[in-house]
């Protein structure tokens, strides 16, 4: 795990030009034997700090709680423009040792290079991370950092609701009772009890979506390729394949990043293969659907009706015939949009920022993680193993009495290579 650690931060450290305005400092003070050689201690440790000779500036482009502004003025000169034009960033960011952005602001390959080698950290006040240019911020040697927990049941709540508004065509007979009708038969919906939902992402959200769900009573069925299945078994929930998910499934909820390969994963050949008036609600990336050929779906009565929060372009034009659909419910991006969790969000991206620039380990990285989750996972009994067999062998030998060597004897279930 360490020769991981280590790979990943020399990767992203090496691709850095100018190191001299830098400093590398240890993440956790742990009690030494002796002292490291400067070559190994510099690969065990992963976060650029700022000079010590005057405060960092820290770029908030978008709105923040105040609490994480709070913990950031403490560290850093903290500077709060927000709606700056992509010149305007890219002037500004030449002045900045890091900077927080949410989706709204894309940190593009211009802004590293515009950035004159200062830039040191990006702050995603957020999970998803598809508005930072992550190729560039490597090759800059610059650090991106996110917040992934505190937004977490937020945004379950709002899948949780826009699956509930659909079915029972909430939006629709609102807009109607205040247009002066009164239309009970049109608006008769379908009970969410006893369907089938496929949650599409077991991730954090993914999988809050899917207690939730199965407290309605619903059978919860999940793909998801990166998702330990003792994860899934825990909440109670199937692991399938994709093309088995999106066939047996009355609901699908979208819970998946936004990457060149979920780009339009739904699309006119995935419609095809699922049941006839499925239902869709979508909390995660706009772009994950192929937004034509939902259109398409619906017109054909493949999908019965869909509830969006995300959408390819945001805000979608006006004249979107899917925005403009009478079957679908939207929303404008609001799956993080509680007083709660803006505020925890804000401290979490504040911590994570301040962190990296004082040199600490940094936990939610993107572009040097520590371990993949999966791997992760599964190397957590033995990590465990480990530690307790360490603690044993300490007092074992203290005192230089006592048990001289030690023979280890193994078996794996996997053959030998």
């Amino acid at each position: 795990m360490a020769a991981t650690t280590s790979t990943a931060v020399s990767n992203l450290l090496s691709t850095k030009k100018n190191l001299s305005s830098l400093s590398l400092t240890s993440a956790n003070k742990l009690p030494t034997l002796s002292p490291l050689p400067t070559s190994s201690r510099r690969q065990r440790f992963i976060v650029l700090s700022a000079s010590l000779n005057s405060k960092p500036t820290v770029l908030v482009a978008e709105k923040l709680g105040e609490a994480g502004i709070n913990l950031l003025k403490d560290f850093a000169n903290v500077d709060c423009s927000y709606n700056l034009s992509p010149d305007e960033l890219c002037t500004k960011i030449s002045l900045c040792d890091a900077i927080i952005v949410r989706s709204g602001t894309k940190v593009s390959r211009e802004v590293f290079e515009s950035s004159g080698g200062r830039l040191k950290v990006v702050g995603r006040a957020g999970v998803g991370i598809d508005n930072v240019d992550l190729a560039a911020a490597t090759e800059h040697g610059c650090l991106v950092v996110n917040a992934p927990t505190a937004n977490t049941i937020a945004a379950a709540e709002h899948g949780i609701a826009l699956l509930a508004a659909m079915a029972r065509n909430v939006a629709q007979a609102d807009a109607s009772v205040k247009a002066g009708k009164w239309q009970r038969s049109k608006y008769v919906g379908v009970s969410l009890v006893g369907k089938t939902l496929a949650v599409m992402g077991f991730g954090k959200v993914g999988s809050e979506v899917a207690r939730r769900a199965k407290g309605l009573g619903m059978h919860v069925i999940a793909h998801d390729p990166y998702a330990p299945a003792d994860r899934a078994r825990a909440v109670g929930v199937e692991l399938v394949s994709f093309d088995e998910a999106i066939a047996a499934a009355d609901f699908i909820s979208l819970h998946m990043p936004l990457t060149p390969t979920t780009a339009k994963i739904l699309n006119d050949e995935t419609f095809a293969k699922m049941k006839k008036g499925v239902r869709i609600v979508n909390v995660a990336r706009g772009g994950v659907i192929d937004e034509d050929a939902l259109v398409r779906a619906l017109d054909a009565g493949i999908v019965a009706q869909a509830a969006l929060d995300v959408f390819t372009v945001e805000p979608p034009p006006q004249d979107s015939k899917l925005v403009q659909h009478e079957r679908v419910t939207v929303t404008p991006h609001l799956g993080a949009s509680t007083m709660e969790a803006q505020e925890g969000v804000a401290i979490e991206i504040a911590e994570a920022v301040v962190g990296a620039l004082k040199g600490e380990l940094a936990s939610t990285s993107v572009n040097a993680p520590m371990v993949p989750a999966e791997v992760l996972t599964e190397l957590k009994p033995f990590v465990e193993l480990a530690e307790k067999l360490g603690r044993l062998a300490v007092q074992l030998v203290s005192g230089g009495s006592g048990v001289k060597d030690v023979k280890v004897t193994y078996a794996s279930a996997r053959a030998p290579r």
